[in-house]
């Protein structure tokens, strides 16, 4: 494989994440009725269509080719999510962890990607963006979590 290759198997790996939170968080801005929770979530809807552009952008600028569509795993998280909103006395709450749970595995994975010695100045720019941008939503989704 090749180092283009190689940059673009891993930036078709964050789009399709991107893809799975953007989906993740328009689920949950469906679920609850709090209009600060609605507001954030659409924030944060937007804020990953946004970072697959970005991606999508890297990708092209390399020759490569962006992945569409979800993840199987991103699906089937949706699927708990919803089971779970619809069994559960507080879905806010719920919903809140699952926000949480998603962005910590994010952030981990922005770090992964970023911390690669031969990532291309360029990308590693567009994904410290993205990287700093869900920390915040972190944080934040933690204040509120404790606030519910």
């Amino acid at each position: 494989m090749s180092y283009t290759d190689e940059v673009g198997k891993k930036l078709n790996a964050l789009l399709e994440k991107n893809y799975d939170a953007e989906a993740g968080y328009k689920l949950a801005k469906e679920k609850v009725e709090n209009s600060a929770l609605k507001n954030f979530f659409d924030q944060q809807q937007k804020s990953r269509y946004d970072f697959g552009h970005d991606l999508k952008a890297e990708l092209k600028s390399f020759g490569q080719e962006p992945d569409k569509g979800t993840s199987l795993a991103g699906d089937a998280h949706r699927a708990w999510m919803n089971i779970k909103s619809t069994f559960s006395a507080n879905s806010a709450d719920s919903i809140l962890e699952e926000a949480i749970r998603g962005e910590k595995s994010a952030v981990e994975e922005y770090n992964e990607i970023i911390n690669d010695s031969t990532l291309p100045p360029s990308t590693k720019s567009v994904l410290t963006k993205h990287r700093d941008n869900i920390q915040t939503a972190l944080t934040n989704v933690k204040a509120m979590e404790k606030t519910w």
